[in-house]
């Protein structure tokens, strides 16, 4: 199994919005990959709302979903 990052879109619902360099979307061959890469975004966004470079953002507009290997 895979598992991605999707976000919460007003227009489109859950969606992987996440992508590569090559602009595919970004799967992981775990779940614990997933949280862990999930959990340092979130970090960051935190520290960019600490710093005054981001207004706010809410935290469960983001989960991870099982996707089709």
């Amino acid at each position: 199994m895979k598992y991605e990052v999707q976000t919460y879109t007003l227009c489109a619902g859950w969606v992987n919005l996440w992508t590569d360099d090559d602009s595919e979307p970004v799967t992981f061959d775990s779940r614990e990959a997933a949280e862990a890469y999930l959990s340092n975004y979130l970090d960051g966004l935190a520290h960019a709302v600490k710093a005054g470079h981001l207004d706010d953002f809410n935290p469960e507009d983001y989960k991870i979903e099982k996707v089709p290997a």
